[in-house]
């Protein structure tokens, strides 16, 4: 495989994704990303900013999640490797989603997590091939998957 398609989905408030990508550029890995629209708003108001107002937040939701779904899925269903991570501040359910979604696909899915999220993460870890807790981690997976390379375990940190 020349280049690896890796989803990166979840939490929105840290430059998680950023260090992924900065770490895979530094070790030269053959891999590009994929995320969702990752603007709140965008996010949020999609569907009546292109279809029209909806009185109701239900539909006014509905249509947005629609959209964003044809992203999500399309680049979930291409992807090689789907990441997901889920952050301390925020309750990321359509992460959970991707994440089951990439699950019943078949998908390869590394899971990224702080260690005090394990117990509510537990069904969504045992579905994983992985679960990381820092950045670095998942570009050492992505190291290795992808060119059958491994740092010497001396210089691999486990705390970010």
């Amino acid at each position: 495989m020349d280049e690896w398609s890796v989803y990166l989905s979840g939490e929105i408030h840290s430059g998680w994704r950023e260090k992924i990508e900065a770490g895979a550029e530094e070790a030269d890995l053959p891999v590009i990303f994929t995320e969702p629209i990752t603007n709140h708003g965008f996010s949020d108001d999609c569907g009546v900013a292109i279809l029209g107002q909806e009185d109701k937040p239900f539909w006014k939701d509905h249509k947005g999640a629609l959209l964003n779904a044809i992203r999500t899925r399309t680049l979930i269903e291409q992807a090689d490797i789907v990441v997901v991570r889920f952050g301390d501040q925020y309750k990321q359910w359509n992460a959970a989603f991707d994440a089951g979604y990439a699950a019943a696909l078949g998908k390869p899915l590394v899971v990224m997590h702080a260690p005090a999220l394990t117990h509510p993460l537990k069904e969504v870890d045992a579905a994983a091939f992985a679960v990381a807790e820092t950045a670095e981690q998942i570009v050492e997976i992505l190291r290795y998957v992808t060119r059958g390379e491994l740092k010497p375990i001396s210089a691999v940190s486990v705390a970010e």
